[in-house]
């Protein structure tokens, strides 16, 4: 395998599925399976999981809503879908750690750097919940954050687009896949791959990124295993 210790991020909106809101089973059973597979092979695997299918702090703002405030229940919201995916791993046989950034001893561990590390050094999948534990970051920078903590080799985004295009290749037929880019590139160009905050997290580590589908079974597998799918930022 390609990698030892890899850090996926998911973003909520794909734990939807076919759905408007909340959580598919199947979506996150899918997930689940393929997370095994890879797991199964020796690789230590973290995640972190957005909020966005349950609750968006930004849009919340944009209703009048103090921003903190509604940040803080996006963090919940993270934790929820920890949970789900939690339930789904151990159901296929995987030993997991949930821990989080905001205290909530009755349903997980708090986050504590070694702790998550001894985790993983021992074979159980983390998931880390609540995000960065503060307001006005995105889960995106928490991902970013973490994965620079625990020395991951390298940030997988996991969305529902198999790669960066020059523009959206929902909303442009035209658009064409980088299959791999600089990160001076992607500022040059102006495109969207995370928020900036997390984006420059992982250039001044030194921490490459690569986006794929994570929706198409398999994929997760292949990217492991160095295959060159997705488009990778480096």
């Amino acid at each position: 395998m390609k990698y030892k210790r890899i850090l996926l991020k998911l973003s909520g909106e794909s734990l939807m599925g076919d759905k408007q809101y909340g959580i598919d089973n199947d979506r996150v059973k899918q997930y689940a399976e393929d997370i095994k597979a890879v797991h199964d092979k020796g690789l230590e695997i973290a995640i972190v999981i957005g909020g966005g299918n349950i609750f968006r702090g930004l849009s919340a703002e944009k209703s009048g809503m103090d921003r903190a405030q509604a940040d803080y229940m996006g963090m919940l919201a993270t934790v929820i879908n920890s949970m789900a995916l939690q339930d789904a791993l151990e159901k296929v046989g995987i030993k997991t750690r949930l821990l989080t950034a905001i205290k909530m001893e009755q349903i997980c561990e708090p986050f504590i750097r070694r702790r998550a590390v001894r985790h993983l050094e021992k074979g159980r999948v983390v998931i880390f919940g609540a995000g960065t534990g503060n307001p006005y970051f995105t889960t995106d920078s928490a991902a970013a954050l973490r994965a620079i903590e625990i020395k991951a080799d390298v940030v997988l985004k996991g969305t529902r687009v198999d790669g960066i295009y020059t523009a959206d290749p929902e909303k442009d037929p035209l658009a064409t896949k980088y299959n791999d880019i600089s990160f001076r590139e992607v500022y040059d160009k102006g495109l969207n791959v995370m928020d900036m905050t997390a984006f420059t997290l992982c250039e001044e580590n030194q921490l490459p990124i690569i986006v794929f589908d994570m929706n198409k079974h398999g994929n997760f597998m292949k990217i492991a295993s160095g295959e060159p799918i997705g488009t990778l930022v480096k």
